[in-house]
């Protein structure tokens, strides 16, 4: 599907996530282990730097690689024959101590843990990236006014820095989101057999201790061999993400409508256009984090539906796991890279905005209209006067401001510019400013921790 890729996928972390990088994810797993075995006295010290001297992707055959998996049933346990040889041929002796008191999916989780810190250092940048963008948004057009749209209709006024101050407030919710999983999923996955780590005796703590310290992971109470709740809460922290994404990529798309264009994706040769229409100018962009967004819940659902796993080691379920995460990642990661290139860059048409506010002639005040004469009349009373008036307005393809003008009741309460005031869509947006001032205070109150929540330099107890 390589075709496909730089469509959906973001190169930056597609590679943190490819089969290279999983094979040397459970290779640092290996070098750690024989150093913190080492270290702990439980392997010979100088069978260490032999063993981590060969823990180099590049020197393995991923073919003959992939093959034995099919045969062996998951890749660790090929990839420590393989490295067992490779050691070999330098030193017989420090090659029996390769894999050392551990077992495959020690290997292959904690080399997966390694994947995904590196894909989070990744993502972390582009998210507030992102939200800066959105944050600039907001401020730039805090007074544009436009049509909020409920049901797919015409509403009431709004401005569009308060619909750019709702997407900044769901991005940065998401920063703080992707901070706190950090400390839950960067964690060590080492428990042997089954999860006694009985293999290395009394050793055995002293081992996964020297091991969390030297990868630089938490070390968890227990080993989670089939307790897979860490699992199931990064792929929703990433599930999440995508759905707050197509949330404004579903807005971006709908007001790029042909009969409302207020936004248009960035303009550039070979983007957007129609294999047979030369006028078009599709919304890339938003099609690509939609996609996204539909395809999410689905794998989302195969990781939580793999949490309940047998007894100490899961059959089949921990297996739809191994493809079924990086898709996640990287979908995600795809749809943040391009959504924060076409935001730093889109187009935003205020003339259109304007417009549109009086496509209804002026039935989008019409609540302004009701709440001010409710002070008189009474809220319901208020409302049927202002319906019926919208209602002889359509049928008769008149200005709502125009009909109001000639009712009775409307003269003797409101004065002709009072009247007028009502539609003024500046008169009728209540906190709308103090709003995004809050959006954008909280997005400022975040940039000291914006590389917050690293993996701690030493290993902690717990989690």
């Amino acid at each position: 599907m390589n075709l496909l890729e730089p469509l959906f996928r973001w190169n930056a972390v597609e590679i943190l996530l490819s089969d290279r990088a999983r094979l040397q994810g459970m290779l640092d797993f290996e070098a750690a282990l024989a150093r913190a075995g080492a270290r702990t006295r439980v392997i010979p010290e100088a069978a260490a730097p032999a063993i981590a001297a060969k823990c180099r992707a590049e020197l393995f055959d991923n073919e003959a690689l992939a093959n034995a998996t099919a045969l062996a049933g998951n890749p660790a346990i090929p990839l420590v024959r393989q490295l067992t040889k490779l050691v070999e041929k330098e030193d017989k002796e420090a090659a029996r101590f390769v894999h050392w008191g551990a077992t495959s999916q020690d290997a292959m989780d904690t080399g997966f843990v390694l994947q995904l810190r590196a894909a989070l250092d990744a993502i972390a940048p582009e998210l507030q990236k992102l939200s800066d963008a959105l944050a600039k948004l907001a401020k730039k057009y805090r007074a544009t006014p436009i049509a909020a749209r409920t049901w797919m209709q015409q509403a009431l006024p709004t401005t569009f820095g308060v619909k750019a101050a709702g997407w900044l407030d769901a991005i940065d919710r998401h920063r703080v989101r992707f901070g706190e999983l950090r400390q839950r999923a960067l964690v060590l996955q080492f428990g042997g057999a089954v999860g006694t780590l009985a293999a290395l005796g009394d050793k055995g703590m002293d081992v996964a201790a020297a091991l969390a310290e030297d990868l630089q992971l938490r070390l968890p109470t227990l080993p989670w061999h089939t307790q897979r709740d860490r699992i199931a809460e990064t792929v929703a922290a990433f599930a999440l993400l995508t759905g707050s994404l197509g949330k404004i990529a579903r807005d971006i798309s709908l007001h790029a409508q042909t009969e409302i264009a207020e936004l248009h994706e960035p303009a550039a040769k070979g983007r957007g256009g129609s294999s047979t229409m030369p006028q078009k100018r599709n919304p890339v962009t938003a099609a690509v984090v939609l996609a996204a967004a539909t395809r999410m819940p689905g794998l989302l659902a195969a990781v939580f539906g793999a949490m309940a796993q047998e007894e100490e080691r899961g059959l089949g379920n921990w297996h739809a796991e191994w493809e079924t995460l990086p898709e996640i990642i990287g979908l995600a990661a795809g749809a943040l890279h391009h959504l924060t290139e076409t935001m730093s860059g889109l187009e935003v048409d205020t003339k259109k905005m304007k417009e549109n506010l009086e496509r209804t002639r002026g039935l989008i005040f019409a609540e302004a209209v009701q709440m001010t004469l409710a002070r008189s009349l009474g809220r319901m009373a208020a409302h049927e006067l202002v319906e019926a008036a919208c209602k002889r307005a359509l049928a008769k393809g008149r200005h709502l401001r125009d009909v109001l003008a000639e009712d009775r009741t409307v003269k003797k309460l409101l004065k002709k510019n009072e009247l007028a005031r009502l539609f003024n869509p500046a008169e009728y947006l209540g906190v709308a400013d103090s709003m995004i001032d809050r959006a954008l205070q909280a997005h400022n109150a975040m940039r000291p921790k914006a590389s917050a929540a690293r993996a701690p330099k030493r290993a902690k107890n717990g989690d």
